[in-house]
């Protein structure tokens, strides 16, 4: 059971969540924290050494938050194949995200890249493990016979990953959904050209 104290501190995350998806790291300011929250600065200083402490632990926690999410989706797959399809149906509708302000991996990949280095690292191993996790998942369908060994493990995960988070990019910003939808069937097809 948690504390008062670390009640707090988890109200204080998950309310700063949305704020930075949707601003990002530069554009939240610790006013618009204590505004969301209803706290006093002296509160949330006694919670994070400083503005960069806040920042890292939100990132850290909407990178695993969205990450959980999309991990559920993906377990509820009774075969591989429908694994790798829940996968990309997760992403079916870029515009109402898991988390308000679209995907949080891209969000602070872009934004992380040149002037935020701690958390670039940690979005870096986000797509790392979820690039790993989608490869393992079609070396085990290549096992157990769902796909032809002619599917690149490694290249095809990248390809989906790459892929997915350049489709919700370009689809929030023309602010449509369908290509979305039109990606996902063609990621789809191309799948099924290696089923056995």
């Amino acid at each position: 059971m948690l504390t008062k104290a670390e009640k707090t501190k988890q109200f204080i995350l998950e309310t700063a969540v949305p704020l930075y998806n949707t601003k990002g790291i530069a554009g939240v300011s610790i006013d618009d924290v204590l505004a969301a929250t209803k706290l006093t600065k002296g509160c949330l200083y006694g919670h994070f050494q400083s503005k960069e402490d806040l920042s890292e632990q939100v990132i850290a926690l909407s990178l695993q938050k969205i990450t959980d999410k999309m991990r559920v989706a993906v377990a509820g797959g009774k075969t591989v194949r429908a694994k790798l399809f829940a996968f990309l149906d997760f992403y079916k509708d870029p515009i109402h995200t898991h988390i308000p302000g679209g995907c949080p991996i891209f969000n602070t990949a872009v934004e992380a890249d040149d002037h935020y280095p701690a958390v670039k690292e940690k979005v870096a191993a986000v797509m790392r493990a979820g690039q790993q996790e989608l490869t393992y998942l079609f070396e085990e369908g290549i096992r157990n016979g769902e796909f032809s060994s002619r599917l690149n493990a490694p290249v095809m995960a990248f390809k989906l990953v790459a892929a997915i988070e350049g489709g919700l990019m370009m689809c929030r910003t023309m602010d449509t959904i369908k290509p979305m939808h039109t990606l996902i069937k063609s990621l789809k097809d191309e799948l099924d050209q290696y089923k056995t």
